[in-house]
């Protein structure tokens, strides 16, 4: 099956490259045209612009798009949609807001266009491992590009799942980062707490590696943090700032918005914003009112 690739970075790269390996024809497009060259030396087809991708394609074309969410995603589609003709399917595979896929996919309607959104979890891994894919929009267009899911999915699983109609396949992501949030941090937290306790003296790396043996706690963020520690058992190497891409802050807006709950994953996403706070004022206040109050000794800027 051919398609068209937009957006070559890391993740859009290796999907590319796992088509191809499949035997698939890509026609391939990114800004950066050393990147086009690279998976032109693996088989893609080379194209300069959007257009020239979208006249490489017979009907019925698909173009999937893998770029950062925000102003270029919505670029980029907007551009493909006049671009594309009726029957075509345009899909997003980034991680974009799922109620600017709802919308999106509305406006692709209007001109006869199937829009997927596919939430796409694998990372830098994906090449080797296969991505885990929740797809939404229209059935029939989900079932058309069915052998492209099952391309970039795990070897012998089901790793793509069509999940409902337009926005649904993003919204799924979104809460799937959120839970993300929500485990790393209660990971952190464990093994910060087994660093503090010195005059135990705990080999962070071993325990690690023997919780993804057997443990109810085991998991694939274990067995990457067993690597990182394995490498810098104290992680002297990094900083603790912690960024965000924002599918937590959207997955928190869901919790507001549906009056549900969701404490761990807020939390988590709370802790995120202060790792990146050298000297926050927050802290300075407490120690302000403590001292007020009680007079309880505080700590000098100088100190």
């Amino acid at each position: 099956m051919k398609l068209g690739m937009v957006g070559l970075g890391r993740m859009g790269g290796n999907m590319t490259e796992r088509l191809l390996n499949d035997g698939h024809d890509v026609v391939v497009f990114d800004p950066d045209s050393s990147a086009v060259r690279a998976l032109a030396e693996k088989g893609a087809s080379a194209a300069n612009s959007l257009a020239d991708i979208v006249g490489q394609l017979d009907a019925l074309r698909t173009v999937w798009v893998m770029v950062p969410s925000g102003d270029i995603t919505e670029q980029a589609v907007n551009d493909l949609v006049e671009l594309l003709d009726e029957g075509d399917t345009l899909i997003d595979g980034g991680n974009s807001n799922y109620k600017e896929s709802q919308r999106r996919g509305a406006h692709a309607a209007t001109n006869g266009i199937d829009f997927l959104d596919s939430g796409t979890s694998g990372g830098v891994w994906g090449l080797a491992n296969g991505y885990c894919l929740t797809v939404g929009g229209a059935r029939e267009a989900y079932d058309r590009n069915r052998p492209i899911f099952e391309t970039l999915t795990p070897e012998d699983s089901d790793g793509n799942l069509y999940v409902g109609p337009s926005g649904s396949g993003h919204y799924v992501k979104m809460i799937h980062n959120g839970i993300e949030y929500g485990l790393m941090q209660a990971y952190a937290e464990g093994f910060e707490l087994l660093a503090a306790k010195e005059d135990f003296n705990l080999d962070l790396a071993a325990i690690a590696k023997n919780w993804t043996r057997g443990s109810v706690i085991r998991s694939w963020l274990l067995d990457l943090t067993v690597d990182e520690l394995e490498k810098d058992p104290r992680l002297d190497a990094l900083n603790s700032y912690v960024d965000d891409s924002g599918e937590g802050r959207w997955t928190v807006d869901a919790s507001v918005e549906l009056a549900v709950p969701a404490p761990v994953i807020t939390a988590a996403l709370q802790m995120r914003f202060r790792s990146r706070q050298g000297d926050p004022l927050g802290g300075k206040m407490l120690a302000a009112m403590r001292n007020g109050f009680g007079g309880h000794a505080v700590k000098k800027a100088t100190e």
